[in-house]
């Protein structure tokens, strides 16, 4: 994969990947990779090039989602704690 590649996808997780309810996760992980897929090849990275890294980038941003509500819970659990 180019870095050309490497540095757009983790540009556009890093923006578009944002904590979500584990019941919504798969349907906002369907959007994101449409969306991530049309904006790669507006600016002319064929999802081939971030596949063949990455594998499925949908499998990769549910992961980057369920990374995002884990921590969103953690954090909001020790702010209980800390109470």
């Amino acid at each position: 994969m180019s870095e050309h590649a490497i540095e757009f996808l983790r540009g556009w997780i890093g923006e578009k990947v944002h904590c979500q309810s584990h019941a919504r996760i798969e349907k906002q992980a369907e959007t994101l990779a449409r969306e991530c897929a049309a904006k790669a090849a507006e600016v002319g990275i064929p999802l081939e090039d971030i596949q063949e890294e990455v594998g499925d980038i949908q499998e990769l941003i549910a992961s980057r989602l369920e990374e995002a509500a884990e921590a969103d819970e953690n954090q909001q659990a020790s702010a209980k704690a800390a109470e």
